[in-house]
């Protein structure tokens, strides 16, 4: 229930930003699912609070145990009682608490925008194959199965080429001389992704070709390399069906970035910084 307690800080805050106390204790229609000193929770802040704190761990509100949601209305109480008090305390108009809390109140309001903006811009489904096709087109298409040696000093690793070009065996000099867990591999890294591969390292093995190993060292901020390619393979796309959310949300992210950018452009602004 941690993250239920950061989300009910964020919750409190923005009702101080908002300066609206929970409604009096009425004997209208309004559910309650608490009062605090007269004043009522209503059992929709309730649910948008258990709906807000839920849905950042993936979880469905109604999943939680009858004991969570105990503790969500206990610590809901108790956020109602902070904030009543801090109303006491005068916090809520104290113009030195004046720019937290109308940021608070902005990040809650640029929420429940978003949120409208998303349930209204619902992506088709030629947009998300289209986005879906741009970005396959931007990952990786080869994956490189590798070896390295990592000595410490450049001078050793021109020692390891001059042998290896004498015809010693790259996995023997790795186990002999490699400073790297690898070496009980013979220096086998496996097969790796070019863009997982710190830049020195990546440049010189997508150089290669199969069965060849590079002849200058190659210098990283581990040390000094000497890389062999063994083979390379096609890498095959992540399927269609398994990425599509998260092909919705960068859709969602454009449109929403690209609807900004025109408030932007017809906005009047002097910046000051």
């Amino acid at each position: 229930m941690k993250r239920l307690h950061v989300a009910l800080f964020c919750l409190a805050v923005a009702s101080l930003a908002a300066c609206h106390p929970t409604t009096p204790a009425t004997t209208a229609t309004v559910d309650t699912v608490a009062t605090v000193n007269g004043v009522t929770i209503s059992r929709n802040l309730y649910n948008v609070y258990v709906k807000g704190a839920t849905q950042g761990q993936g979880k469905d509100p109604s999943s939680l145990t009858q004991q969570q949601k105990d503790e969500a209305l206990d610590t809901l109480v108790r956020a109602q009682l902070v904030v009543e008090q801090a109303d006491k305390n005068g916090l809520t108009k104290d113009p030195s608490n004046a720019d937290l809390l109308e940021l608070a109140r902005m990040n809650a309001i640029q929420q429940v925008f978003t949120e409208n903006f998303a349930k209204e811009n619902k992506p088709t489904e030629a947009e998300i194959k289209k986005e879906y096709d741009l970005q396959v087109s931007q990952l990786p298409h080869t994956e490189y199965h590798v070896a390295h040696i990592l000595v410490i000093t450049e001078a050793a690793a021109a020692k390891v080429i001059a042998d290896l070009d004498k015809g010693a065996k790259f996995d023997e000099q790795a186990r002999k001389v490699s400073t790297d867990s690898s070496k009980d591999q013979g220096g086998d890294l496996n097969w790796i992704q070019a863009d997982r591969m710190v830049k020195p390292f990546a440049d010189a093995m997508v150089a290669l070709k199969p069965g060849e190993y590079t002849h200058q060292p190659v210098q990283t901020q581990y040390g000094w390399h000497v890389i062999k390619l063994l083979e390379t393979r096609p890498l095959a796309p992540p399927a269609f069906d398994s990425v599509k959310d998260r092909v919705v949300q960068i859709v969602l992210g454009k449109k929403y970035k690209a609807y900004v950018d025109g408030l932007l452009a017809k906005a009047q602004i002097d910046k000051k910084i």
